[in-house]
């Protein structure tokens, strides 16, 4: 089977014969079938019409124009893959969480309103429901127009939450796979810990980070439907879903401290693992339940970072080595991520994605060369003593010291960010004559990349570099 049937084998893996699978490769049903009556898990609705998983009118004219996707296998894995990309799965996990979707409030006159808080049925056929889903964005993701009235326009699906304790503890936990949660956290463990820790954590994060959003602007699959699923989530819903980033960084994260923090500071092994786990597990389980990524995505986030760190691990060391040591480190730190960032794949309409991965880099740069000249420098702000050092009591004076050091450090960021963003792009709209008024411009290629990049490699040099050495002049190094 070549690369792109395997493609739509995997779209249509659910029931009979699917109007996007050009014969012969009609896939026979699932033996539990998930839909009522919706054969494909990314929405084809109905038999004899084209799917609107395919994301371009050309491409519903000629669905071979898909994207390829990874390698052929066999029926039964095709069903399996089906199966935990299917919207419908993550719709039942946040029922039995509490979250359920319910009628949109858009009426015409004499059409009689449901009652909020009403179900929308997931099992529904999609013929029967009111209105449309559009194609928004051109990857698969939908706007509800009635009567040519879009969803922004009229009202948003609205949903109904009945366990308060869980929606509370699954948003906190998907704010905490956000870049900017590590943008801030990551520096604290600097600040408050050992640099070393953070050192290692902010290049495995750029590591995987880089390539799961490569991967999703490859591999183009579509984040889950609504209905039937409920998006709390709007920011990144113009990006593609394969895989979750959100479970990559998690994952990376929790566990390079883990592998990591022995050598440095003393703990209890098992201890440290259950809060990995944990953490770990809540960020990946928040991205089902905020409707952001299907099982599938969440499951190849977490594997796709385990095995970058397994093949990775042998070198941290030597990496370490070289980004401290080598006259060669800050050339090639700042060479590297500027190829990467102008080398990101090009799509057909703009996507957060991009930018997201060009302030990752940014950060993972400027960190880099800043880790770099503290060596040079002599003062690396490390622990000191005999390794591993034991953790110290948590008293009064230690968290006020380090509440205050992360308030001056964090007021130190956001300012570098304000002042480098500002200034970058008045320097950047002058010298391709852009209007100061026009925001989309910095969406522009040529404008995203240097303002972005600029800003936060300077975050990263702020952080390494000029924090520290304003702790010791205050006296709360």
């Amino acid at each position: 089977m070549g690369r792109e049937n395997f493609k739509l084998a995997f779209l249509c893996s659910y029931k009979g014969r699917c109007c996007c699978c050009p014969p012969p490769f009609q896939p026979r049903p699932l033996r539990a079938p998930v839909h009522g009556s919706v054969p494909c898990p990314l929405g084809c609705a109905l038999p004899g019409q084209i799917s609107a998983s395919i994301t371009s009118p050309a491409q519903r004219k000629n669905p071979q124009q898909l994207a390829p996707a990874l390698l052929p296998a066999s029926p039964d894995t095709l069903e399996l893959l089906a199966y935990l990309h299917d919207p419908g799965l993550v719709a039942r996990f946040q029922r039995r969480c509490g979250l359920f979707l319910v009628e949109a409030a858009h009426h015409s006159p004499g059409r009689r309103r449901a009652p909020m808080g009403t179900p929308l049925r997931a099992d529904e056929p999609r013929g029967q429901r009111r209105g449309r889903w559009d194609h928004q964005n051109n990857n698969s993701n939908y706007k509800y127009k009635e009567n040519a009235c879009a969803v922004g326009g009229c009202s948003r699906p609205q949903y109904e939450v009945r366990n308060w304790l869980l929606h509370f503890l699954f948003l906190f936990s998907s704010g905490l796979g956000h870049e900017i949660f590590y943008i801030t956290c990551l520096p604290c463990i600097h600040w408050n810990l050992d640099p070393f820790l953070c050192r290692r954590l902010v290049n495995m994060w750029t590591l995987v980070m880089y390539v799961g959003q490569v991967m999703k602007d490859v591999l183009k699959l579509p984040r889950p439907l609504s209905p039937p699923v409920v998006k709390l989530e709007t920011r990144v819903d113009a990006e593609y879903g394969l895989p979750s980033t959100h479970a990559m960084a998690a994952t990376a994260i929790s566990f390079t401290f883990l592998l990591s923090a022995p050598l440095r500071i003393q703990f209890q092994f098992e201890v440290g693992l259950l809060i990995a786990v944990t953490l770990s597990s809540l960020v990946c389980l928040s991205r089902l339940y905020t409707g952001m990524h299907s099982v599938l995505d969440v499951i190849c986030g977490a594997l796709i970072s385990a095995v970058l760190m397994f093949l990775t691990y042998p070198y941290w060391e030597t990496f370490d080595h070289f980004q401290l040591t080598s006259q060669i480190s800050p050339i090639v730190a700042l060479v590297l991520t500027l190829f990467l960032s102008y080398t990101y794949p090009e799509l057909d309409h703009y996507s957060t994605t991009r930018g997201d991965t060009i302030t990752i880099l940014g950060v993972g740069a400027g960190c880099s060369v800043g880790y770099w000249a503290n060596e040079r420098l002599g003062q690396t702000f490390e622990p000191q003593g005999v390794l591993p050092v034991p953790l110290p009591a948590l008293t009064a004076k230690i968290l006020a010291q380090g509440f205050t050091r992360f308030l001056l450090g964090f007021a130190a960021l956001v300012a570098t960010r304000q002042i480098v963003k500002a200034v970058s792009l008045q320097v950047l709209y002058s010298w391709y004559r852009v209007p100061k008024s026009d925001e989309s411009a910095r969406r522009r290629r040529e404008i995203e990349v240097p303002y972005k990049f600029a800003t936060y490699a300077l975050i990263g040099l702020v952080n390494s570099i000029l924090v520290s050495r304003v702790f010791i002049l205050l006296g709360l190094q």
